[in-house]
């Protein structure tokens, strides 16, 4: 079990050189390494706009007094997916455009919904818990030194 994450990056990685040699080898390495920088680029463009999009919605959740349980996890899809785009080869930007769309999204979230909980901690909300009034006063503690000439203990 301790070896699968080393196998799954030696296959991420096996696929990754697989697909930038058989492209290189029909558009040429230069137009190669000008797409996986191109496609790096628009990606991330798209991941800051959508990831601002979400931002909103988050916080017009919020400001309702819903849960942005959803957006939570769109917010995380959409983590993934820069870092995906930002790894140079083909197959991680695949997988990076794929969280991007919407249906993938959405198909996250319902698959991941159950298992999420949102705490907004106490008085958030409207009719969220009650509230005690009442009134204090800061007193002056004097130390007074006992017997032994050692302060007594707090």
């Amino acid at each position: 079990m301790r070896w699968l994450p080393f196998l799954i990056i030696f296959a991420l990685v096996w696929i990754e050189i697989s697909l930038f040699i058989q492209v290189a080898h029909v558009i040429g390495v230069l137009l190669t390494m000008l797409l996986v920088i191109f496609t790096s680029c628009i990606g991330i463009s798209l991941v800051k706009n959508q990831g601002m999009k979400n931002f909103m919605l988050m916080q017009q959740k919020l400001n309702a007094g819903e849960s942005p349980a959803a957006e939570m996890i769109k917010s995380v899809s959409l983590v993934l997916a820069g870092f995906l785009l930002l790894l140079p080869g083909f197959f991680t930007d695949f997988i990076g455009l794929l969280l991007l769309l919407p249906p993938v999204q959405k198909h996250l979230t319902l698959r991941l919904m159950p298992h999420l909980k949102v705490w907004r901690g106490p008085g958030a909300g409207p009719d969220s818990g009650f509230t005690v009034d009442g009134e204090f006063e800061r007193k002056e503690v004097k130390r007074i030194e006992r017997d032994d000439g050692n302060p007594p203990q707090q």
